[in-house]
């Protein structure tokens, strides 16, 4: 990872205020409130710092949760995972892999006909490049 964007200040220039406390702090938005819980257009969703692709439209699925759920990264090396005990639980964070931007987590209760996993994501933190298919 370049230093650039290990950079709070680099982010800060680029991002919203709301972009930046969830990929650069770990924040989280509302459910049921981000641009693509129930979005259904096909496509690539990319980190929307530093664009790598993480998702595809193939993987996002309904979880009832609030927030865009897939079952599966596009690529699993493009995903980083760590532990989480914050707010007195424990999960599991994922974050880019490129430049370290939290994502959201990953709970082992996705469809069990694919993972089995559910990668519940930040929609402040992709950004659907959508393709024509």
């Amino acid at each position: 990872m370049s230093k650039d964007l290990e950079d709070n200040e680099y982010w800060r220039d680029k991002l919203t205020p709301e972009e930046f406390h969830i990929t650069r702090e770990k924040g989280t938005e509302r459910a049921f409130s981000g641009e693509y819980w129930n979005t259904k257009e096909m496509g690539a969703y990319k980190c929307r710092c530093c664009g790598e692709t993480l998702f595809l439209s193939d993987s996002k699925y309904d979880s009832g949760c609030g927030w865009p759920s897939f079952f599966q990264p596009a690529d699993g090396e493009k995903i980083r995972e760590a532990r989480d005990t914050s707010h007195g639980m424990i999960r599991t964070e994922v974050m880019c892999d490129n430049c370290g931007a939290h994502l959201g987590h990953v709970f082992e209760d996705g469809p069990q006909d694919e993972t089995g996993l559910r990668y519940c994501i930040n929609s402040a933190s992709i950004k659907l490049e959508k393709s024509e298919a």
